[in-house]
């Protein structure tokens, strides 16, 4: 008889990219999760043992604990085979163009949408209690969302996702727009069409939309209220957490 798997707990905050990202990957495969809903800047020393470069989301199961959305995402597919699959079933052209997408979603739109936008906007202030960088702010909404969005334009489909089903692929990528809204910016239906009309779909979806009330419940309050507004709102919160009342800077602070 086949063991029934450990819980899965996920530690991270349901505004970050990276976390909606797994979480919603975790509703395509239905599998059930308790969360920690702590930023990077309030981990303490566990949570460092567990995530080394004090990133999340970090996902623990058992005497497993892995770090890295892209990671956890590929051991999903590996360790729930007979779940709905995460990359596209075709060929391997087509694995490998979703690998590619996520890869791009996960550096290029992350920089820009989070640490030059939403990162210097929402969470500099908000943390650290000090303006952020005015000039990288420019720079992303005048030059480098525009950049990724000229690209996006390109690859992104007329309808539907980009293999049949949304996936892994169509996850990475709309994820980031949830925060990009947070840091008030919102695309250009006219400038770019396809985009807005398939971030909306995905957002839609309900992996993506189950999630919304959390992130509107975290995103009104302060950190320290955190938890109780989450609880209010009916977030499957883990009864202890690896979070401090007080944030410090990591090793991959900007």
């Amino acid at each position: 008889m086949n063991q029934p798997s450990p819980p899965i707990l996920i530690i991270g905050s349901y505004v970050s990219p990276y976390v909606r990202k797994l979480l919603a990957c975790l509703a395509i495969k239905g599998l059930a999760y308790t969360i920690d809903p702590i930023t990077p800047f309030y981990g303490n020393d566990e949570f460092s043992r567990l995530s080394p470069l004090r990133r999340i989301p970090v996902l623990v199961q058992g005497d497993l604990a892995l770090s890295d959305s892209s990671v956890i995402c590929a051991w999903l597919d590996e360790a729930y085979p007979d779940q709905p699959p995460l990359l596209p079933q075709g060929s391997s052209a087509d694995r490998a163009r979703a690998r590619w997408l996520e890869e791009f979603a996960d550096s290029r739109m992350g920089e820009v949408f989070i640490w030059d936008l939403f990162y210097q906007k929402v969470v500099h202030p908000a943390v650290w209690g000090e303006p952020g960088d005015a000039t990288r702010i420019t720079h992303a909404i005048d030059t480098a969302i525009p950049e990724v969005l000229d690209y996006l334009e390109a690859e992104l489909p007329d309808d539907g996702f980009l293999f049949g089903t949304i996936g892994l692929a169509d996850i990475a990528i709309a994820t980031f727009f949830p925060n990009a809204r947070f840091g008030g910016y919102e695309v250009d239906a006219q400038r770019w069409p396809k985009t807005a009309a398939f971030v909306a779909r995905c957002l839609a979806h309900p992996a993506f939309a189950a999630l919304t009330p959390f992130e509107q419940a975290q995103i009104a309050v302060s950190p320290q209220q955190r938890r109780d507004a989450l609880l209010a709102a009916g977030a499957p919160l883990s009864e202890t957490s690896y979070g401090l009342k007080t944030p410090r800077k990591g090793v991959m602070t900007l």
